[in-house]
Order: structure tokens, then sequence, then C-alpha cells
């Protein structure tokens, strides 16, 4: 049995396109926010994969406990939809997070951003082929002030850039399949809930994650009572929320102008460093900053609604 967006009451336009762009934003910011939990994490013992771990299984089971207790409608799909869930889960979360870590050991890790970020450029070309969406000038602007902020940010012009091909490969597979998060998901919108649609994705990410767990090294990371609630953190706050919010927000705007918006997640993540580890914060940095919020607000302006 199909489930469609239940809609409590009708809203304004400006109201619907403020409410996505507030959910976008703020997942974008949560996103940002993993360093937090990933660095105490790994200086607890924890691998990048062990955090792919946790992230995808913990956040099926936070999800599947919440939605089983709230609203279990959110269970029942279609059998012929699974396709996209497939999609979001596995080909997009888990690959994504395959490729991006396997770019990170072959080169620089600001290499490894900064083609994570050509996610957006998918998206857009992707949505203009599926969908019609059209490519426009203040489009194609926000893309690329997004794309040379997260540049600047990311330190790629520092001059300690490192990339080989393989690397080049891996890192535009990241980014590649990041992006396939809002097209498969949008598929999954036509027909369900934002909320049936996260719910579903990690269910079936959670379970293909565990091809790399590695029990002995987990349950060794796992002996401080401290991990356990930095692993709670990086669940509840930068992978489940952001991606209800994100999914929500998607259900209303373009899927191009959505990953457009998304790309604050690095200046959050900037922030995060400067803040909670006194990381420095460099003009190149202050730059980058400036010009994604640029890219977002001219992603905003008069966004296009589903």
């Amino acid at each position: 049995m199909e489930e469609t967006e239940k809609k409590p009451a009708p809203q304004t336009e400006p109201a619907r396109r403020s409410g996505a762009y507030v959910s976008i934003l703020a997942a974008a910011a949560l996103w940002g926010m993993i360093g937090l939990w990933n660095r105490n994490l790994m200086a607890g013992g924890f691998t990048p994969t062990d955090i792919v771990v946790v992230r995808n299984f913990g956040g099926m089971l936070l999800l599947a406990a919440v939605f089983a207790v709230k609203d279990r409608s959110v269970f029942r799909v279609r059998r012929e939809h699974l396709k996209y869930f497939f999609g979001t889960g596995v080909v997009s979360v888990m690959l994504f997070t395959v490729c991006y870590f396997s770019c990170q050991r072959i080169c620089s890790l600001a290499a490894a951003s900064i083609l994570l970020y050509t996610a957006p450029s998918f998206v857009v070309v992707l949505s203009a082929a599926l969908w019609h969406e059209p490519v426009t000038r203040k489009k194609l602007l926000a893309l690329a002030l997004t794309l040379a902020g997260c540049a600047l940010v990311c330190g790629v012009f520092a001059g300690d850039l490192t990339v080989t091909a393989g690397g080049v490969l891996l890192g535009l597979g990241s980014g590649f399949f990041y992006a396939l998060y809002s097209i498969f998901g949008r598929y999954a919108l036509a027909h369900y809930s934002s909320l049936t649609v996260t719910v579903w994705t990690f269910l079936f990410a959670g379970p293909a994650s565990l091809v790399l767990l590695r029990p002995g090294r987990m349950a060794a990371a796992l002996a401080e009572p401290r991990q356990w609630l930095l692993s709670l953190g990086l669940v509840v706050f930068s992978t489940a929320a952001p991606y209800v919010l994100y999914t929500r927000g998607l259900a209303r705007v373009e899927s191009g102008r959505a990953s457009i918006m998304a790309s604050l997640e690095p200046v959050a993540a900037t922030l995060v460093g400067v803040l909670a580890f006194e990381e420095p914060l460099s003009p190149a940095a202050i730059a980058g900053i400036l010009c994604v919020l640029a890219g977002v607000y001219f992603s905003c302006d008069k966004a296009q609604e589903r």
C-alpha cells in the first residue's frame, strides 16, 4: 500500500519554500559537525570504516526503533519500489563512503574533500537530463561559487594537494554516488513520505555496512563508555537527524538546488574545527566561506518546488 506525504494544513508558497530551505541548511550544518564525533572516536581507537558501520547500522537501529513505536506506517512499501531504497541506501550512502575513505588513503584529504563536493554538479546534470530541471545562469553561478568555495575551505590551493589517477577516480566516484541520494530519493518521494524514504534508506545501508565490520576491533574500541556516548552523538546528530531533514527538504525543492544548498556542510565543518579544535581560520578559508554562502544565497533565490 502506497503512502503519500501527509499535509496537516495548507501552507502558502513562501512558507513551504522557507521550511524546505531551513531543513536542507540545518541538515548541512549537522553533517558539518561530523568531525566533532569522528576525531574523538578515532582518538579512542575507531578507524574510518568502523565509523561507517556505526553511522549506518546505528542509524538503522535508531530510526527503526523510533518509528516502530511512533509510526509503523513508514515500514509499508511496495516490493517494486525497493529498488529506490537500494539506490539511496547501498548505491549512494554505502558506496560514497567506501569511495571517499579509499580516496583519502591514496590522496590528500583536501583532494578527497573537493572531489566529494563535485556531487552538486552531478545532481544538476542528472536532474536536467531526467526531469528537465532548468539549468539557469543563476544556478550555474551558484554551482561555480559553491565549488570554488569548497575548494578554498578544503585547502586545495594551499600547495599540499596530492592526487593519483586512481584517487581521482575514487574521489569522483564518491561525488557521483553521493549525488545519487538526491536522484534515487526523488524517485522514492514520488510515492512515499520523506520519513519513509529515510527509514528505508538505512534499512538497506545498515546491513550493507556490516561487510566492513571487524568485530574484535569494534569491541575493543567500544570498551570505554565515552565511545558509546560519542557513537550515540554521531548517530543522532550527524546521521539520522540530517538525513531526515535533507530528505524533507528534497521533497519540496529541486534536486539540483537542494544539493547546491547542502554545500554549506564544509563551512560548518570549518567552523567546528575553529571552535572545537582551535584550528586557524586562514584568509583562503574565509574567502571560501563567503563564496559558499553567496552560492547558497543564489540557489535559494526563487527556488522552484516540486
